[in-house]
Formats: structure tokens, C-alpha cells, sequence
């Protein structure tokens, strides 16, 4: 039976070699009797597993020794609070700053509040003018040199792309740019990790949801400076405490044992296809076809200021919103399924991934070419 093209923004499309490999090793992972599912994580086999996983993202992002590689649960929402409860009183003032460029991070900011003095570096919430044409909020990033970051700061917070209103910033500033000397930063990178290169050495913490480009719900991947563990607050829970999961890597307590296994057939599948450099060649050329289509007719719009339109979720608006339950409708006859905005935007949201190829979005724009034929 041909699969559908998936453009789900999360949990998202898989490779196919990823899923088939999966199917073949469910019962019996390497002549040990045993799915994955029911491995000790202590024992020898589910340690080669995990311990590969980790090397091979390291790998594939360049990540120094002096970082720490942890995969947690709970998503990147658990780690909304993680992050302030192991970092926020490392200086002694518990205090960080955060920069809102939409509802991801303006979420991160609302969790950390609870845990000490949490100040808006800089926000992308209101309307301006770019360009020569009206942004509305959340459709840009303030200009870097913009930021209010305090010297006292624990950490800055940004999150580099934005899933819901198709926001990717990728300029991000060193502390000598900044004006600060001793402000790592934080990233959620959770929705486009592992489709670009990304230089972790610039970044005291960079963290990802897995269900975008890594691997299934279930694992959250974690990279921090080794320096900055040490000092959560006495409030931590113990398994979210880094100084405790890190010097066990990732295996402090029962961790997402399969969800582990699937990112690492996922980790091993991007190596296999050239690394982050191919995927970021193949996220180029899928993104260029889309948004060169878009900027072509007038029958679609997407709202996001062009310097900072993500290559992973394109959302776009159709002139007339009266189509877009006929649009939906036969985008899934079509067999492009996934392709309905969220709620709090409305229109469509294109989510196109790692795994989702170059194909699928070939599809998706003949679809939306006989759409605007049909209706237009």
C-alpha cells in the first residue's frame, strides 16, 4: 500500500529505512531474544544502543568534549522547566532572560517564571514594519542588537524556530555581541535539530523535542556545557538533575529505552545520507520549491517576514478561507495528509522535515496548482 506524505509538524514523519528496520528487529534485536522494548537499560545491549546513539549525535554535530549529551523525557515543555530549575541560581541571583519570538518561547518564558527573576530580553509580539510591509507579531525576529540581556543573567533563552508560526533564527549572537561576558545561551532548537548545521560551541544548552527530525515522541535530547551543571535548585527533582543524569549518561533511571533506539537508527540514517550538510542542501531545495510557489500567486500567502521564514513549517493562508475545508478535503484524497494550520494562526502549516523528501513536496505544490486552478 503507497504511504501517504506526512506533513504532520510533530510527531512527524520517519524514514522509511528507519521504520523497516525497526519492524525487522522488533522481536529479535541482534540475536539477543529480545525487542528493545524489553531490554534492561543497565544491560550490555541496550548500553551499546544508547551509548551509540550518543556518539553518533555527537558526530553528526561536531559536539566538543566538553559537552555533555543526555537524552531526557518529558519534551521540550518538561524542559521549559528543567532548564531554569538546573541553571537559574548557578550566579546566585536566579534571575535569566528570555527572548519571545512566539508562542514556543513565550511558553518557556511563562514556566521559568515560577522559578525566579525571568525578564524579556526582547519580544516579536507586537505589529511593525519590515521592509516596506506590515509584520504582525510573532512573524519576525527582533534585530539581535535589539537585546536587553542582563549582566546578571543566568542564561539567555531563545527558541531558533518556532514550529507553530514558522519563525527560524539562525544568527545566533555571541556573549561578546551581546554586550554580556558570562550569559550562555539556551536553545530550543527542537524544531529544526539536526536539519542544518549548528555550532554548539557558540551555546551553553541546546535542547530538542526528538518528534521533529530525531526520532519518535518519548526523547528529548539535551546538549550543555559541562561547566554549567552542578548547580540546580534544591527543588530539582533527582531525575531531572543534569549533575545526576549526565555522569550516568542518560541512564540515571529507566530512560525512553525504545524511543532511544528509534532517534539512534535515526542518527545512524542521517550519517548514511551525507550528514547535517546534506540534509540542509535537501531543506533548502524543498523549501525554495514551496515558498517560490507561494510567492508566486496571489491565491497563498505565508505571513512570516522572508530573512526569517523557516525551511521546516511553512504555513500559509489562502485568500479566500472559505476553501479551506475543500482544500483539506482533497489534500487528504490526494494523500497529503497533516496539512491544517494550528488553531491559535488558522489557514495550513506545511511541516517538511528531514524525512519528508523532496517528492512529497513536488505533490503538495501540483496539489495546490489544481487547487488554485479549480477555485482560483
Amino acid at each position: 500500500m503507497a504511504r501517504p506524505w506526512n506533513f504532520s509538524a510533530g510527531p512527524s514523519a520517519l524514514p522509511e529505512p528507519v521504520l523497516r528496520q525497526a519492524a525487522e528487529e522488533m522481536l529479535d534485536w541482534h540475536g539477543s531474544g529480545m525487542s528493545v522494548m524489553e531490554m534492561s537499560h543497565r544491560g550490555k545491549q541496550f548500553v551499546q544502543i544508547c551509548d551509540e546513539a550518543e556518539q553518533d549525535l555527537r558526530d553528526l554535530l561536531a559536539v566538543p568534549d566538553d559537552y555533555a549529551v543526555m537524552f531526557m523525557q518529558g519534551g521540550a515543555t518538561a524542559e521549559n522547566a528543567i532548564v531554569p530549575l538546573n541553571l537559574i541560581g548557578r550566579r546566585g541571583a536566579a534571575a535569566a532572560d528570555y527572548v519571545l519570538t512566539g508562542q514556543w518561547s513565550v511558553k518557556s518564558h511563562k514556566e521559568a517564571s515560577k522559578y525566579g527573576d525571568v525578564a524579556i530580553a526582547a519580544s516579536s509580539g507586537t505589529e511593525v514594519q519590515l521592509d516596506g510591509k506590515a509584520q504582525k507579531a510573532w512573524t519576525w525576529v527582533p534585530p539581535v542588537e535589539s537585546w536587553k540581556v542582563r549582566k546578571n543573567a543566568a542564561y539567555l533563552h531563545f527558541c531558533s524556530n518556532e514550529t507553530i508560526g514558522g519563525v527560524e533564527f539562525t544568527d545566533w549572537p555571541t556573549a561578546a555581541r551581546l554586550g554580556v561576558d558570562d550569559v550562555p545561551l539556551v536553545v530550543d532548537a527542537s524544531s529544526h535539530f539536526l536539519s542544518r548545521p549548528m555550532d554548539i560551541g557558540r551555546t551553553g544548552m541546546v535542547y530538542a523535542g526528538a518528534q521533529k527530525n530525531a526520532g519518535p515522541a518519548g526523547v528529548t535530547v539535551v546538549v550543555v556545557r559541562r561547566d554549567l551543571i552542578g548547580h540546580a535548585l534544591p527543588i530539582c527533582p533527582a531525575a531531572f538533575d543534569y549533575a545526576n543524569v549526565a555522569p550516568e549518561h542518560s541512564r540515571y533511571n529507566t530512560p525512553p529505552t525504545y524511543a532511544i533506539y528509534i532517534a539512534g537508527l535515526v542518527f545512524k540514517w542521517i550519517k548514511a545520507q551525507g550528514g547535517v550538510a546534506a540534509m540542509e542542501r535537501a531543506s533548502i531545495a524543498k523549501a525554495e520549491l514551496l515558498y517560490g510557489y507561494l510567492d508566486s500567486t496571489a491565491f497563498y500567502r505565508n505571513p512570516v517576514h522572508v530573512p526569517v521564514r523557516s525551511r521546516m513549517n511553512v504555513p500559509f493562508i489562502l485568500a479566500d478561507e472559505s476553501l479551506n475545508e475543500a482544500f483539506l478535503k482533497g489534500a487528504d484524497e490526494a494523500g497529503l495528509t497533516q496539512l491544517k494550520g494550528h488553531k491559535s494562526v488558522g489557514g495550513m502549516r506545511a511541516s517538511i522535515y528531514n524525512a519528508v523528501p523532496l517528492q512529497a513536496v513536488q505533490a503538495l505544490v501540483a496539489y495546490m496548482q489544481d487547487f488554485e486552478r479549480r477555485h482560483g
